[in-house]
């Protein structure tokens, strides 16, 4: 099989491109594929294509511009030229820009690829009716969240004329047939990147480390955590360092600098700023904790998958998306509540004062995190593909007889 896949891909800074490395990481090794097709964003860099692991060859067409109102013309020339047998879109709203025309006019090629015939399956990270505009950053504004709404529906439906849409959370599938009376979603999970070896559990010497990961600004705040550590240090007297691991939002540049003055007189907190794919995995397996202070989500979780492979326990806030991941793929953690620096500082404390605690918090969530590597994740997507491709046979042999 011959696979497109039209996402933004490292060195990229649009959204889910590091999900696109791991996804042809993968890809990349399975046999049924003889070549893949990266129809990217363009970057002034090269992509990052440095894999250790034998696969098969990969074409990199550079085809599309964030907020560009001509991609849908640049990507379906690059699907002519190039003649995948199948295509994967790796999308959320937002994909092709923040403009609303530019956005609208990307999220049409599924559709485009269905009228042309080629086998094609969207990955939608997220839906609207899941996201808390607010929170995300979009608008607090009553009026323009219902536009959104409305636009939101319309690009769904867009979406939809795909052969198949795939998500990552059985809540969306039910969503998506129940509003749109969809009857080609999938559910195919987030999986894990990086299966670590099983850990040992065991923290370097010196401060616990208490870890945050992403990009913050939005629905993702640090000031909360860095109080809530400030007061458990204070009842416990334990050696706790900070680490804010991660950038500014892109919709909030200067976020996390203005924290970091806010907050210069509290000791031992780190900044690392971006974090380079190698030194992930250092950054994991020095900290106790791993902690997600949202106000919302916006979709399955990639830290919280990270997280997993590398035994880490976890405090995360009662809401939303990852409450049902726990229940869904089995991760387990420590709740608090989202808009409570003591209940943050609460579970915070039951874990950094109970090693017992960290260390079968952290088991549970690599036992949930090997259940779906990345390996199984693309057979997944292989197998959709090849169902679709024989119903297309199974049609073309039938029009034949007629």
């Amino acid at each position: 099989m011959k696979l497109a896949i039209v996402t933004a891909y490292p060195p990229s800074k649009v959204t889910l491109n590091e999900y696109a490395f791991h996804l042809v990481k993968s890809f990349r090794q399975k046999e049924r594929i003889t070549e893949i097709i990266l129809l990217t964003d363009t970057t002034p860099e090269a992509k990052d294509l440095n894999f250790s692991e034998a696969g098969c060859n990969i074409t990199v067409k550079e085809c599309w511009k964030f907020n560009s109102y001509t991609n849908i013309f640049s990507v379906t020339k690059a699907i002519n030229q190039t003649q995948p047998d199948a295509v994967l879109f790796n999308l959320q709203f937002m994909k092709f820009g923040d403009k609303k025309v530019a956005a609208a006019l990307g999220l049409m090629l599924p559709w485009i690829c269905s009228l042309k015939n080629i086998p094609n399956i969207v990955l939608l990270h997220n839906i609207l009716e899941e996201v808390d505009l607010a929170s995300a950053g979009f608008t607090s504004n009553k009026l323009l969240q219902k536009a959104y709404n409305f636009i939101g529906t319309s690009l769904t439906k867009l979406l939809l004329k795909a052969n198949k849409v795939a998500v990552t959370m059985h809540k969306y599938v039910d969503i998506l047939e129940q509003k749109y009376l969809a009857d080609n979603i999938i559910q195919i999970p987030h999986g894990t990147f990086e299966i670590a070896e099983k850990p040992t559990y065991e923290l370097p010497k010196g401060p616990l480390k208490i870890m945050t990961f992403g990009k913050f600004g939005t629905y993702k705040k640090v000031e909360h955590m860095i109080e809530a550590v400030e007061k458990v240090r204070t009842s416990t007297g334990l050696n706790l360092e900070i680490v804010i691991a991660g950038t500014d939002n892109p919709n909030v540049p200067g976020y996390l600098a203005n924290v970091q003055e806010q907050y210069k007189h509290v000791p031992q907190l780190m900044f690392t700023g971006y974090v380079a794919e190698e030194d992930v995995a250092t950054l994991f397996n020095e900290s106790a904790v791993v902690v997600f202070p949202y106000t919302s989500t916006t979709g399955s979780s990639g830290v919280l998958h990270q997280a997993g492979s590398y035994g880490k326990a976890v405090v995360m806030p009662d809401l939303g998306d990852l409450a049902l991941l726990v229940k869904d793929e089995g991760y387990q953690g420590e709740f608090f509540e989202p808009t409570s620096v003591d209940s943050l500082a609460n579970a915070i404390k039951a874990i950094v004062t109970n090693d017992a605690y960290r260390v079968a918090l952290g088991n549970a969530n690599y036992k949930a995190a090997t259940a779906f590597p990345m390996s199984r994740i693309t057979d997944m997507y292989l197998e959709a593909f090849e169902g679709i491709i024989a119903e297309k046979n199974v049609r073309g042999l039938k029009s034949l007889r007629s």
